[in-house]
């Protein structure tokens, strides 16, 4: 496997990077898909959660009070959510209904985030952050369904939830990317952050997702149903870079365009140093074994936080706790000049 990976590297390199590029430049150019910020604000970036059906074959139901606490959390103190792709698994599971209902919690939490959508007449006009919290949503390729705006239609705008006693829509009007630009403007700095899933750095999820549904749904999904396989995409090391994957690939993008990126997709959490050639940042996932991962970005600051169950020193109780386990990095530090 790795001398036919690197035997066709040349080539799913130039495809990774050809995908890329175009997908910068769609997103830089329209105005709803870039968020200008500054110092004051705050985002909380989580990937990967995968929410199934509850049954055996969901990775994501032993972390789903993690991910809760973690909302309930960044609520409070006025972040900015955005989820960066397979944030469900419509891969495994055909009925979203199934999804809604399993985890029914976090979509009321998730409702609290999300603020009704811009007028037409704020549609084209440059987007700002605002002081209330919002919700941003990716789509990657385990729900690369949603890039249909008629799918989106039907599970997110017009799905109902018992929401706050009343029967509402869940998102209405939420328009769901395939790529985003965070602008941070701060003092003279301006500091484009390029928000992907990190799929279109593989060729065989991205052209070939197709396929990919079909073996996770009638064949992956039931061995894990009926045999109890586990998830193997688990990081076995939380640094680990594929020197011939889609990581590699992703990095060497980066590097050669002088253009930081954060993404999820391969479930392997990495943090540069602002030194480092290539500012690639990974935001891991929410089905790691006992814990989930993400990127916090706040006070013109960025750091990979975990959020896991551990027993207290006091008395054992075991309680969920926040680390932050690289950073705060400032923004700043990552501004090169092109």
């Amino acid at each position: 496997m790795s001398f036919i990976k690197r035997l066709t590297y040349p080539l799913t390199k130039r495809l990774a990077h050809n995908r890329l590029s175009k997908l910068f430049r769609e997103t830089d150019a329209s105005p709803r898909r870039v968020i200008h910020f500054g110092a004051n604000d705050k985002f909380i970036l989580f990937s990967d959660c995968h929410r199934g059906d509850n049954s055996w074959k969901d990775d994501y139901a032993p972390n789903r009070n993690l991910h809760l606490s973690a909302l309930r959390y960044y609520l409070r103190r006025g972040y900015t959510y955005i989820e960066m792709g397979d944030g469900d698994e419509l891969f495994e599971v055909k009925n979203f209904e199934a999804i809604c209902y399993a985890h029914r919690d976090i979509f009321y939490q998730m409702r609290e985030f999300y603020c009704e959508p811009p007028s037409p007449e704020e549609l084209d006009a440059p987007r700002r952050q605002k002081e209330s919290p919002q919700f941003y949503m990716l789509y990657g390729n385990h729900d690369i369904q949603r890039r249909d705006p008629n799918v989106v239609k039907d599970q997110l705008h017009q799905f109902h939830i018992e929401y706050k006693g009343k029967n509402e829509n869940m998102f209405p009007g939420l328009e769901v990317f395939e790529g985003l630009i965070l602008r941070y403007e701060h003092e003279s700095t301006t500091k484009d952050i390029f928000l992907v899933h990190g799929h279109q750095g593989d060729w065989f999820n991205d052209y070939l997702w197709w396929l990919a549904l079909v073996t996770v749904r009638y064949i992956w999904g039931p061995l894990q149903q009926f045999v109890g396989w586990r998830d193997p995409t688990m990081p076995p090391k939380p640094y680990y870079i594929d020197k011939w994957g889609v990581q590699q690939r992703i990095m060497e993008w980066t590097a050669v365009h002088n253009q930081t990126l954060i993404c999820g997709h391969t479930h392997h959490a990495h943090f540069p140093r602002p030194e480092d050639e290539s500012h690639y940042f990974n935001t891991g996932s929410c089905v790691h074994p006992r814990a989930i991962t993400g990127i916090e970005i706040q006070d013109g600051a960025i750091s990979l936080i975990k959020w896991e169950m551990t027993p207290r020193a006091a008395d054992g109780v075991l309680h969920i706790e926040r680390q932050v386990l690289v950073g705060p990095e400032p923004l700043t530090a990552y501004v090169r000049e092109r």
